[in-house]
């Protein structure tokens, strides 16, 4: 029986969403790194939608931008396909220097981001914990 079988999507979703976070990391480490860099414009990025329209089978990658074109067979984008969208994050007010890096927020950011990677890691090992289980149980 595949993972999938046994986990729905479950686990799919927690390992794109591992990746997706550990990518999301980078980005705003990169932004902290840059805090002093004149005009330099932070950025971020934006997946939870994408992802969540790949849970629900809507699609949400490849978008019809010409009636011509040829739709794609399936219920859209899969977990596996979502790649997230690099969004531009300047602040408010940027400062003298026109650097738009915000060192509280990206903090915020980096928090944040780091507790739901560590959610996620969690989440995945009591799944497997779960199985691990299950298997030794049934000797």
């Amino acid at each position: 029986m595949p993972i999938d079988g046994i986990f729905g999507s479950t686990v799919d979703l927690l390992a794109k969403s591992i990746d997706l976070r550990a990518r999301s990391h980078a980005m705003i480490s990169a932004n902290l790194a840059n805090v002093e860099t004149p005009n330099y414009t932070p950025t971020s990025l934006s997946f939870e939608d994408e992802l969540k329209g790949a849970l629900k089978g809507k699609k949400g990658a490849p978008a019809l931008t010409n009636p011509r074109h040829i739709p794609l067979k399936g219920q859209g984008a899969s977990i596996q396909q979502v790649q997230g969208r690099v969004v531009e994050t300047p602040a408010q007010a940027p400062g003298r220097d026109n650097n738009g890096v915000e060192l509280e927020a990206e903090m915020g950011r980096m928090a944040e981001n780091q507790i739901m990677y560590n959610a996620s890691i969690q989440i995945i090992g009591k799944k497997f914990e779960g199985l691990k289980y299950a298997i030794r149980e049934n000797k």
